[in-house]
């Protein structure tokens, strides 16, 4: 190996070095934020009934005139998301039984349980066919609008006698950190970063 190997070796080793040692000193310093949704001590349980949470992010029983269920979280859920995640969820009810399945994912120092929703709807079958920002006007705590990725969706289901239906879906979803607010995920990615470098906040 000649001198300019050698120099070219070195000057990679001491790169890899420097990038490992400045990760780890990142990753001794990381702490988790608040949260930027209310969490209760609420057991959420799976579809056979056992615990699988001893925290839950809160959601109410009762919306305007929608009575509502807990629903469980399922096993391919818990197998793929880190075990430090939070959940809550609930499937909110009319009286003319329209429905509204409301999920809420909260991470925890393992960062990979927010992603983007895209990805579980077309493994659930769903075929995504217009995805659109918007904004939905809140009155609570104060006036602001809400910032949300709506995606109208189509899914193509068998009856028991064979017979195919076709259903079609509006999902809605924003991130939410504390005094944070988008519905891009890019955003996202980036203030996370951002926090990270600055502070060590997940």
């Amino acid at each position: 190996m000649n001198k300019r190997s050698w120099n070219m070796l070195v000057v990679v080793l001491v790169l890899v070095g420097g990038a490992s040692s400045l990760l780890g000193y990142w990753k001794t310093k990381q702490k988790l934020g608040r949260p930027g949704v209310k969490i209760v001590a609420e057991p959420i349980h799976d579809p056979d009934g056992k615990v699988v949470g001893t925290n839950s992010v809160y959601l109410p029983e009762q919306a305007l005139n929608f009575s509502s269920q807990p629903v469980p979280v399922t096993p391919l859920e818990l197998g793929w998301l880190p075990q430090d995640t939070t959940y809550g969820r609930r499937i909110y009810k009319a009286p003319d039984d329209f429905q509204i399945w409301c999920n809420v994912v909260l991470m925890g120092s393992d960062r990979t349980s927010i992603h983007k929703p895209q990805y579980c709807l077309t493994g659930q079958g769903w075929w995504i066919d217009r995805s659109e920002l918007t904004t939905i006007p809140m009155d609570r705590p104060s006036r602001y609008d809400l910032p949300v990725m709506k995606l109208t969706a189509t899914s193509v289901g068998e009856t028991a006698s064979g017979e195919k239906v076709k259903a079609r879906g509006v999902y809605v979803y924003w991130f939410v950190a504390d005094n944070e607010l988008t519905a891009d995920h890019l955003q996202r990615m980036w203030w996370m970063a951002r926090d990270l470098i600055r502070t060590g906040t997940l």
